[in-house]
């Protein structure tokens, strides 16, 4: 018997920046349900990168960095024959910007000594010129991708 899918739920654009991935940014920040806390820190950090980066408009260093950090390919685990397989897959859209967001914000969270909001703007200013460790951990994704070509014919 096939699982029940899970309903998509629609996602109503962050009111300052008019923005659907910003507001789904904000719920990857957000921690314990305060939405209220996680939308300061992601203004906060939007509003640092205008200052630090110069920019008009910070939502386009914003999705740049986005763009950077989503992987391309991934490997996912198969069995076959007794044996596990790590077998390379091409990423579906919605999942490439799961896992850059996600990346990003767990990047942001390892450094210590500046507000989140600071360290969240500084991993979105390197993620956008293709550097920062969000950026190491797709190159590592697609390198496990590479490495295991040899099984992309288990991949049915």
């Amino acid at each position: 018997m096939r699982r029940k899918l899970n309903i998509k739920r629609d996602l109503r654009a962050d009111s300052v920046y008019d923005s659907l991935k910003v507001a789904k940014f904000i719920n990857y920040v957000m921690e314990s349900g305060k939405k209220n806390i996680a939308r300061g820190i992601v203004h906060d950090c939007l509003n640092s990168i205008k200052d630090k980066a110069k920019v008009e408009n910070p939502i386009e260093v914003f999705e740049m960095a986005l763009k950077n950090t989503a992987p391309q390919m991934e490997v996912r685990s198969r069995r076959v024959g007794g044996a596990n397989y790590q077998v390379p897959r091409e990423v579906r859209p919605e999942r490439k910007q799961a896992l850059s967001m996600k990346w990003i914000v767990e990047a942001a969270r390892s450094k210590k000594g500046k507000p989140i909001a600071e360290k969240l703007a500084d991993e979105i200013i390197a993620a956008s010129k293709n550097e920062g460790e969000a950026v190491k951990k797709r190159e590592n994704v697609h390198k496990m991708a590479e490495s295991n070509k040899a099984f992309a014919h288990f991949a049915w």
